[in-house]
């Protein structure tokens, strides 16, 4: 193969290896641009949920979600801001445990509530609570089940109260475990 002849075949490789960079950088640049578009409407939307789930949750206050960049919105964080009844707005690491707690249990709601799922496990989700709480928790809980079947791991006594059936492990003799399941729909018909 003379120079010439290398020399062309490279040019044309390396065009090539251009043109497809070029056509690959337009697909990038689509598909971004789809998926800033596709965000922005889901964040809305999601953002809208949380401010009314919080409410709902909380008795009153207020609640946002807020983008750190909004004209970068695929690279930037999202910020928490609530403001529980009687209190003053803050970012959610500012609250207290139990607050955060169900700070993150509204977001979760409102997720659900956007877009909800056939089937959903929580452990031991509102263990952070305090009684008054729970029962908020367990009653929002059960709004959602229309759409969604949960199966709630839990020991606190509010969450059991509002559950339809109940599953549980006794030991009543030691080293032998026995399954106890009560139907609190059929169990209510029954009395």
């Amino acid at each position: 193969m003379c120079i010439r002849d290398r020399y062309t075949y490279l040019t044309d490789q390396r065009n090539d290896v251009e043109k497809a960079k070029g056509e690959l950088t337009g697909i990038i640049g689509e598909i971004t641009s789809q998926m800033t578009d596709i965000f922005g409407q889901q964040f809305k939307l999601l953002s809208e949920s949380f401010e009314q789930t919080f409410v709902e949750l909380f008795g009153g206050g207020q609640a946002k979600l807020e983008l750190e960049d909004p004209e970068h919105i695929l690279d930037c964080g999202i910020e928490i801001k609530a403001q529980p009844p009687g209190k003053a707005l803050k970012t959610i690491s500012l609250l207290s445990g139990g607050e955060k707690a169900f700070v993150a249990i509204a977001l979760y709601f409102s997720i659900l509530k956007v877009h909800p799922t056939p089937f959903c496990v929580m452990d031991e989700i509102e263990a952070a609570l305090d009684d008054s709480n729970v029962d908020r928790f367990a009653g929002y809980l059960h709004k959602l089940t229309a759409h969604t079947q949960f199966i709630v791991i839990t020991h606190r006594r509010g969450t059991m109260v509002a559950a339809d059936r109940l599953y549980g492990i006794t030991m009543q003799e030691k080293g032998v475990s026995t399954l106890v399941s009560v139907n609190l729909i059929e169990e209510a018909l029954t009395q």
